[in-house]
């Protein structure tokens, strides 16, 4: 008992002594004031103790994770000073875009600097999109911790302090939560990074799924949109989710909406997920396509936000480092933004199957030869970022497949939604997969037969196997389909290259009105198009969708450039047999065990 006694007391001793020499962990103290708005500059201060010549390097973001873009944040900067205690100004030299270098770090103790917002401030290439960049208004801001905040080098593990100065009516709406003191804590730069902030006028509202807090706030430029109607339309996804999950993996989540003159998108963060969209009147199909997208950001709470690489965990951002697995994270996330609200009966089957051949639609329009692998791999490339939007659309039916390819080998026990919630309990959000080793993972975790699926369908880019797949549901895959009925038509194709909508086929009578092949249109119904972006194709595809429901006879524009001069030609809206292409329909005479195997895959198991 008294050795005993005597190694307890020496470890003691030993742990104090420890603690009085280890160096101090000194948190990265940052401040932005949010009352001084002029000319459209963050005003950026941070305190920082305990620097060295491995620090001497001050990094702005190049990359940030989930946009698959180059950033550039250092582009925005309009001014960099660094201090010692005493408030005598050090030299600070500029390295490279996104790098300054700090000459004496060990006295170092403020930095400050100015950067521009992005919104106001474009840029020739690499633009940012709106709902991950920042913009600095008279009643608002929106700020992105990457496109704001920089880091020292080596110092991205150590936790953050931040502390906003703001009008006192103003209301915050962020996933970071306040210390006694004030200030927002972050855990590193990483959590900083995936933690936006909305402020200013905002509505807000609140409710509870299944003990997970749900905040929503709400810009609304001219106050058209409340954050309690929009939650209450929400409420419903909501709680299809909880259901299709078994249970939400955070116990915190928060919704940002900033509704404006800007149509951006989403995008998904570990505890919450901010939207750019134009204002417009809050009507029910307005609230059916905001939670359409919120289904999406909002499912990324599982992938890649608690399954992912380790390649992008801790993130890299000073170099892009892309992931093979762009599928999983985007394609498996839309897939279940799809899956969840028909098993949660909040659309039909035939709504279900509408929507996978609209996904069929867009694979074929986009280079059907290039593999989800290499597009995934290329996604911050020229090439990588115009097929990107496949990742969304073949990847969402590739899913699909690999669900059912699940359900059969299992004997009907075990689909995609059972094997992705055995890969949280297997990984999570602090113990990322092996990057070159998930697809044998996988395969170790299901059945042999989904090494030749992987192998042909995401490092290959065989034809997906619609017909063979479906037909084991009971339901019928149809490449074209005549209905005998007349139907309007726009009398041209595009083809999407090199990020420009091209004239691929057009009929006569848009020959006639002055139309070319390889004629490019820059403007639809004169609304400019941006296709080299996810978002921009998104886009791109409403509008279209709002065409084709116009009636033969009636006119639409399209403005082309032709040898560098742009004319508008006014096209008319023509009338042809009616072909449905791509279509996914019920069976009239399912066997026995079609309908067994498409009633168990209608349900979360």
């Amino acid at each position: 008992m008294k050795n005993i006694f005597l190694v307890l007391l020496f470890t003691l001793f030993i742990s104090k002594l420890y603690l009085a020499f280890a160096a101090p962990i000194h948190p990265l103290v940052y401040e932005v004031n949010l009352n001084d708005r002029a000319d459209d500059l963050f005003k950026v201060t941070l305190q920082v103790k305990g620097l060295t010549k491995a620090n001497a390097i001050y990094q702005f973001a190049v990359t940030a994770p989930g946009t698959y873009q180059i950033m550039d944040m250092g582009r925005y900067i309009r001014s960099f000073h660094s201090f010692d205690k005493d408030g005598r100004e050090l030299k600070a030299v500029r390295l490279s875009t996104n790098q300054w270098q700090l000459s004496q770090p060990e006295k170092v103790r403020q930095i400050q600097y100015t950067i521009a917002e992005t919104w106001d401030k474009p840029v020739t290439d690499h633009q940012i999109f709106t709902m991950c960049g920042t913009s600095l208004e008279e009643d608002h801001v929106l700020l992105n911790g990457q496109a704001v905040f920089g880091f020292p080098t080596g110092m991205q593990t150590l936790p953050i302090l931040l502390k906003l100065h703001y009008p006192s009516d103003w209301n915050v709406g962020t996933a970071l939560e306040k210390n006694a003191g004030g200030y927002y804590m972050a855990h590193n730069y990483d959590h900083l990074a995936d933690s936006p902030i909305l402020a200013g006028n905002l509505s807000t509202a609140s409710l509870v799924v299944a003990g997970t807090q749900v905040d929503l706030y709400a810009y609304s430029q001219t106050g058209k949109i409340q954050a309690g109607q929009l939650l209450h339309s929400m409420e419903t996804m909501l709680q299809a989710a909880r259901h299709f999950l078994r249970q939400l993996p955070v116990n915190r989540y928060t919704f940002l909406f900033h509704f404006g003159d800007q149509n951006g998108g989403g995008w998904e963060h570990n505890y919450s997920s901010g939207y750019v969209i134009k204002e417009e009147m809050f009507t029910n199909a307005f609230a059916e396509r905001i939670t359409y997208l919120a289904t999406h950001e909002f499912l990324h709470i599982v992938t890649p936000l608690h399954i992912h690489s380790e390649v992008i965990a801790p993130f890299n951002f000073v170099i892009p480092t892309p992931s093979q697995h762009l599928w999983l994270y985007e394609g498996v996330t839309e897939w279940a933004s799809h899956m969840m609200p028909l098993r949660g009966e909040m659309i039909d089957l035939d709504t279900y199957l509408n929507r996978l051949s609209k996904k069929v639609e867009v694979d074929k329009s986009l280079d059907t030869t290039m593999s989800l692998s290499k597009i995934s791999l290329a996604c911050y490339l020229p090439q990588g970022q115009q097929q990107s939007w496949n990742v969304y659309n073949r990847g969402a039916l590739l899913a699909g497949l690999l669900d059912i390819r699940l359900l059969e080998l299992s004997g009907g026990r075990r689909g995609l939604r059972e094997v992705i919630t055995e890969l949280i309990k297997k990984y999570g959000r602090d113990k990322p997969f092996p990057e070159n080793e998930f697809f044998t993972l996988l395969v170790e975790m299901t059945y042999p037969e989904i090494a030749d699926f992987l192998n042909r369908y995401v490092r290959n880019a065989e034809p997906l196997p619609f017909t063979d797949y479906y037909s084991r549901l009971g339901i019928c895959y149809i490449p074209a389909l005549a209905t005998g009925r007349k139907t309007s038509f726009l009398g041209v194709k595009f083809e999407i290259v090199a990020g420009k909508l091209l004239v691929s086929n057009l009929s006569k009578a848009l020959q006639q009105a002055g139309l070319q092949v390889q004629d490019q249109v820059v403007k639809l119904n004169n609304i400019p198009l941006d296709l080299a972006t996810p978002q921009g194709i998104a886009y791109y595809n409403s509008l279209m969708d709002q065409l084709k429901k116009r009636i033969a006879g009636q006119t639409y524009y399209l403005t082309i450039r032709r040898n560098n001069k742009e004319e508008t030609i006014v096209c008319p809206i023509l009338e042809q047999e009616e072909i449905k292409n791509y279509v996914f329909q019920i069976s009239s005479h399912p066997t026995p065990e079609q309908l067994h195997l498409r009633s168990i895959w209608l349900k979360n198991l």
